[in-house]
């Protein structure tokens, strides 16, 4: 390889390293509701817009039941959480600064949900909630199974046209 060509392409190569560094300060990835398909015969949307631990808990126990049921088995179910208002503190990394500052992050939540996404359970967060509530999308949990959505309520009612079933705890 020529000492130009080498250049190049240590150059791209810091490049795209920094790309990926930026995309990932910036959040999580953006999804395009309207681009989701049910592929599955059985596909639920949990709607998360409550911030009580327990009962946030209680979701994630019943998301592991009816997956249960299907073996776990992501070709047979799809569980899509949705979040926004007070459920969006369950997938920020800190509470610091936001209206939950006083409040204590349960890890053990946040590692039951990352249980789950081995079966391809997502959670989609709400980019007005992080706008209105005056924090940045940089500060969700890093798992490729987060992603944002231009609105949790939309995304809710987008999805259920969809086929996907409503499901709300509690």
């Amino acid at each position: 390889m020529s000492r130009t060509t080498r250049r190049a392409f240590i150059g791209a190569m810091a490049l795209s390293g920094a790309s990926l560094a930026a995309a990932r300060a910036a959040g999580p990835d953006v999804l395009d509701v309207t681009s989701v398909r049910k592929e599955t015969d059985i596909a639920c949307v949990y709607h998360c817009d409550f911030g009580d631990p327990a009962r946030f808990s209680q979701m994630l126990t019943n998301i592991n039941n009816h997956l249960s049921v299907y073996e776990f088995d992501p070709l047979r179910i799809k569980i899509v959480i949705v979040a926004h208002g007070a459920g969006l503190k369950f997938f920020l990394d800190d509470l610091g600064g936001t209206v939950w500052d006083k409040e204590k992050l349960d890890e053990d939540l946040f590692k039951r949900f990352v249980g789950l996404t081995k079966f391809e359970v997502e959670a989609y967060l709400c980019r007005i909630t992080f706008t209105r509530q005056k924090i940045d999308p940089a500060r969700a949990r890093q798992n490729k199974f987060i992603r944002l959505v231009p609105s949790g309520v939309a995304t809710v009612a987008e999805l259920q046209g969809k086929g996907f079933a409503y499901i709300k705890v509690g």
